[in-house]
């Protein structure tokens, strides 16, 4: 799959998780599915983390979320990825 698929397949979950009513349980749903992460065996958590610990563009995202917010599409060295953050 080329980028420009893989960033529309990604825009179109973002679409659906955004316009769920519950975002928290559609994003565990779709990361379950269709994440080709370790982290989707837990519905996409990933735990706590600290600055740092992530890739630059991930960890920026992931700082400037508020809790119960869904990111942008994040592009990092290792993929495209959207976020929702918990706590």
């Amino acid at each position: 799959m080329s980028k420009d698929d893989a960033l529309a397949k990604l825009d179109g979950f973002r679409q659906q998780v955004a316009s769920s009513s519950d975002i928290r349980k559609a994003f565990e749903m779709l990361a379950s599915q269709e994440s080709d992460c370790s982290s989707a065996k837990r519905g996409g958590d990933l735990g706590m983390f600290g600055r740092g610990q992530m890739q630059k563009p991930f960890e920026e995202a992931s700082f400037n979320l508020k809790p119960g917010e869904l990111s942008q599409i994040v592009d990092t060295e290792s993929g495209v990825h959207i976020l929702f953050r918990l706590k």
